[in-house]
């Protein structure tokens, strides 16, 4: 049992919130200010959002004696990525009429709009409470959305597995009806006996919890990035079960050595009947293990290493009251998205779209968020999110297909998709500046910026075809995943990073700091030199991170 003394601010915010109500009413009324009260401010991430100001600003308002920008960033759950048309174009509503007009597709398969005023918080979910959409536990200390391998093509069973995202999502959920009573104007539970939760009971979890599914051989949710890790192991076309790992994670504290990334360790197989209660046991293991005094030290990763993974298998089985089965084997051999066309099992076609960053929006060169409004009104494609910030156009009946195609190419999607390079198209950067509040360093806004300064260098080697990983965060919290990277970029303050290097293509092996805080012309400078040697030295096949490992740049 954890120690349950010296209980963090949080914590004790969490017991006393009455099932996460706290004074969300109270704050929602008070009009002198953009923010929320102190104790809300961590129960708004329950109902999934955070309270942001535009740090662009604070200068300028500080000087003219006003309070900071305050507005809030709401995040749908959306469990594997899927909603349909009708839902996406709610979204877009939403997103001009309340919002800065960007839909952003996020790392965790899911979108997330920034720039939404206190007052306009109730009316957004509303709008999307009435297609079927909320925003309950995309942020706080719960279950966050569930991920799954994006694309149907993967696998005949792709509809089977993917559909655990959802039960698994379901099963984890908060009971307590706050978001109902605060959000949406439904009356007052009188008996609190119908929300007691045996999961969370009234202190919820010491901090976030992932779980991601990955449907071999592509690895493209990153699946040992989560706290679990489900595999699923497929055998002739049937579905035997899930390779379990527990203790993913990829984010840490400049200077801190006690915090660190690190990557799921695999303990066992279970069969598919008994997912759902493993992946629930083994957050009540976390729930009652891990640490409530610090936050920094709280995620599953530091109670497994803490606890010893032998020790937290045998705790986690006697709560199952079954023993897990030894992992079976299975191969990874890409961790990308298949872009442009193809046709899955079912006979219905998917196209896969390079949305850069995840930023769904239009400017002078892309129209990309009304082409999408404009498919989405046909009614004749699903909308399924990638972990890599892109989108497919999913589900689309043959006779339908040259509709679609026509629209894309009425935009110039296909265009803008094929002519993206390699690099470009599996970049992964973070929000950061100008809402995100840790941010040391930008992220979306600078990443598109520096590739097109690396295009040449690799045009220079001949490299432009080569699909090397490039990933940057704005801090080392990692929610661009920039340490599982062939080439990283971590956030050490306004224009330097750390360079990390090492990453394979796989999504097996964390990268290693190469770099400490450079700036844009070293990181060029650094890079010319790494792709002259990569290119004249890798062997047959050898990608660029495995190169790096080899030659020795960076330790194993």
């Amino acid at each position: 049992m954890a120690d349950q003394k010296n209980l963090s601010v949080v914590e004790k915010i969490k017991v006393a919130s009455d099932a996460l109500r706290g004074t969300l009413k109270e704050s929602l009324q008070d009009e002198l200010t953009g923010a929320v009260r102190e104790m809300d401010h961590a129960l708004v991430k329950f109902h999934g959002m955070y309270e942001q100001d535009d740090r662009d600003l604070r200068e300028e308002r500080a000087a003219q004696k006003l309070d900071k920008l305050y507005s809030f960033m709401i995040r749908l759950r959306i469990p594997g990525g899927f909603i349909t048309p009708e839902q996406w174009i709610t979204a877009h509503h939403v997103a001009g009429k309340y919002t800065t007009g960007v839909i952003k597709i996020t790392t965790r398969q899911t979108i997330q709009l920034h720039g939404i005023l206190k007052r306009h918080i109730k009316p957004t979910l509303k709008d999307f409470n009435i297609v079927g959409l909320d925003s309950i536990a995309a942020c706080g200390d719960v279950n966050r959305n569930v991920i799954a391998s994006s694309h149907p093509s993967i696998s005949p069973l792709h509809a089977h597995i993917h559909g655990y995202a959802k039960k698994i999502s379901e099963a984890l959920l908060p009971k307590t009806r706050a978001f109902y009573e605060v959000w949406l104007d439904e009356e007052v539970l009188v008996d609190k006996k119908l929300e007691e939760d045996p999961l969370y009971q009234d202190r919820y979890l010491p901090r976030k919890f992932k779980v991601a599914i990955a449907i071999p051989p592509n690895n493209d949710v990153d699946v040992f990035a989560n706290d679990v890790a489900l595999i699923a192991i497929i055998e002739n076309e049937k579905l035997l079960g899930f390779n379990v790992a527990i203790g993913g994670g990829l984010g840490a504290t400049h200077g801190n050595p006690a915090t660190y990334p690190r990557l799921a360790t695999v303990i066992g197989f279970v069969p598919e009947e008994k997912l759902i209660e493993t992946v629930y046991q083994i957050a009540t293991v976390q729930r009652d293990n891990g640490n409530r005094s610090d936050r920094k030290l709280s995620r599953l990763k530091y109670t497994v290493d803490n606890m010893g993974v032998d020790v937290f298998k045998a705790e986690l089985e006697k709560r199952l009251g079954f023993l897990l089965e030894p992992a079976k084997p299975y191969v990874f051999t890409e961790r990308r998205d298949h872009f442009g066309w193809e046709q899955s099992q079912d006979g219905k076609w998917h196209y896969t779209i390079f949305v850069e960053n995840g930023r769904v929006t239009d400017d002078e060169k892309l129209a990309l968020k009304t082409a999408l409004l404009k498919i989405a009104e046909t009614g004749k494609a699903n909308f399924r999110f990638t972990t890599n910030q892109n989108l497919t156009l999913g589900d689309i009946a043959k006779k339908d297909r040259a509709a679609v195609e026509a629209i894309l190419n009425e935009f110039n999607i296909i265009e803008h998709t094929e002519k993206a390079g390699g690099m470009r198209r599996n970049a992964i950067a973070c929000v950061a500046f100008n809402t995100c509040p840790l941010a040391l360093a930008e992220a979306q806004r600078y990443l598109p910026t520096l590739i097109s300064k690396i295009e040449p260098l690799l045009e220079k080697y001949s490299l432009q075809d080569d699909e090397i990983s490039i990933r940057m965060t704005g801090c080392p919290n990692g929610c661009g995943r920039s340490t599982l990277a062939e080439i990283g970029f971590v956030g050490t303050a306004y224009g330097r990073y750390n360079l990390q290097l090492g990453g394979d293509r796989l999504g097996e092996r964390l990268n290693k700091t190469y770099k400490e805080n450079v700036d844009e012309q070293t990181i060029l400078n650094e890079l010319d030199g790494l792709f002259a040697r990569y290119s004249a030295n890798r062997n047959p096949g050898e990608t660029f991170g495995d190169f790096t490992i080899r030659e020795k740049l960076v330790s194993d």
